[in-house]
């Protein structure tokens, strides 16, 4: 008896275009990691450990507030003859040169002459465009950068873009946290650091894509502005 063929015996299934793009995903998702992950490590090299005094002196300094002993470490610079000039970019509207001298043990006479304060800043990114306004007005050609050493990256950064034709000289502070226990043993450090540098990669994309002619977002004016309103517990970085 001849058999025929059955049309209805079950096949085996093809390929489902699942199992390939959950692979791409995967293998994407797998790219990403250990680009940020490589990524971080080469952040973390920009990294000092120890403060070093600059090598050279400035025209003028500029200070970021928002951190611990940034401020009193940049007066010790203007002290020491390191600049002619220092701008406290970030401080609290309300806060005026009496507020600091009351914080720092400093000479009254250093703070009446060569601190300028700006009020208006409230991110790396206006603190840079303030710095810019008020060298320029100056005619400073170098500056001593004073912030945290965590932070020293973006600063640089965004002072290099807003302002390639002036010398930037770091000054990296280094807080009691960093100095007390390394950084891999502190959850709260280790916080810091990835959302600065998930903060600094935006940065430089943005950066980068300016260069390129695409403007993400209007870059601060060089005029000075009212200062925003800010509660008193506000941070410029």
């Amino acid at each position: 008896m001849d058999l025929q063929h059955d049309d209805s015996t079950p096949r085996a299934p093809a390929a489902r275009p699942r199992g390939w793009m959950r692979a791409v995903v995967v293998g994407t998702m797998a790219i990403l990691f250990v680009g940020a992950a490589v990524g971080f490590i080469a952040f973390l090299s920009q990294l000092r450990g120890v403060e070093i005094k600059p090598a050279r002196s400035a025209d003028g300094i500029v200070v970021f507030t928002g951190g611990s002993s940034r401020v009193s470490d940049a007066m010790e610079l203007l002290a020491g003859g390191y600049g002619k000039r220092l701008l406290i970019s970030g401080v609290h509207p309300t806060n005026a040169v009496s507020d600091i001298s009351r914080s720092l043990p400093v000479n009254q006479s250093l703070l009446r002459c060569c601190v300028d304060l700006d009020r208006s800043a409230v991110n790396t990114r206006s603190n840079a465009a303030e710095t810019r306004r008020w060298a320029r007005e100056r005619g400073f050609k170098s500056l001593i950068v004073v912030t945290s050493n965590y932070h020293m990256p973006r600063a640089i950064l965004e002072l290099s873009h807003a302002m390639p034709d002036i010398t930037l000289i770091p000054f990296a502070v280094i807080g009691d946290r960093w100095r007390d226990e390394p950084w891999w043993t502190s959850g709260a450090t280790l916080r810091l650091l990835l959302s600065e540098y998930v903060k600094y990669v935006a940065a430089e994309v943005r950066v980068r894509l300016a260069d390129a002619g695409i403007e993400l977002a209007p870059e601060p004016s060089d005029q000075p502005a009212q200062a925003p309103r800010r509660p008193t517990t506000a941070q410029a970085n």
